[in-house]
């Protein structure tokens, strides 16, 4: 078996914030109908990475779950559970209160070891329910988690950036 330590960084790329046109506006003095969620841009702070903790692979591979939701680990295959601490990535977004927002994460991403290994995180999934919103204090504090599929060819730490991208509604 090979010794995969999978404490792998989950960074935020930028974020984007849906703005109404000022410029789309009357042009009698009226109202333009905007919100303020215009003026106040979100911000999106990493608490914690996502770290899968480490595992060793036999030849044939597999698999190793955090859950959003529990934080529970689960492995599939030929992996065995090694210890360490599995941990969920928590992410902070702030901006307008009350505001409905969108979150965006990809379907999978590829990650790398030093060695030049390669393994593939999956199934990325928030504890968001499905019409999320920002607080009375303009905060949004949620989880995430996913599923890496390692094959047994290349132990190693296997790092790689997990793009985070939140809209307003």
């Amino acid at each position: 078996m090979r010794l995969l330590s999978l404490i792998f960084l989950c960074l935020v790329a930028p974020s984007a914030a849906s703005a109404q046109c000022m410029l789309c506006g009357k042009q009698d003095g009226g109202t333009i109908g905007t919100n303020r969620k215009a003026e106040t841009p979100l911000r999106i702070d990493i608490e914690t990475q996502l770290d899968m903790g480490r595992v060793a692979t036999g030849a044939g591979g597999g698999e190793v779950e955090i859950d959003p939701v529990t934080g529970a680990r689960r492995v599939r295959g030929d992996v065995r559970d090694l210890g360490g601490f599995a941990v969920t990535g928590t992410v902070t977004v702030s901006g307008e209160p009350g505001a409905e927002v969108r979150v965006f994460l990809p379907v999978s991403v590829d990650l790398e070891s030093g060695s030049g290994g390669t393994a593939r995180v999956t199934g990325l999934a928030t504890d968001l329910g499905a019409a999320p919103r920002l607080g009375s204090d303009g905060r949004l504090v949620f989880r995430f988690g996913g599923r890496l599929q390692v094959n047994g060819t290349s132990g190693g730490d296997y790092r790689g950036r997990i793009p985070v991208t939140v809209e307003y509604q």
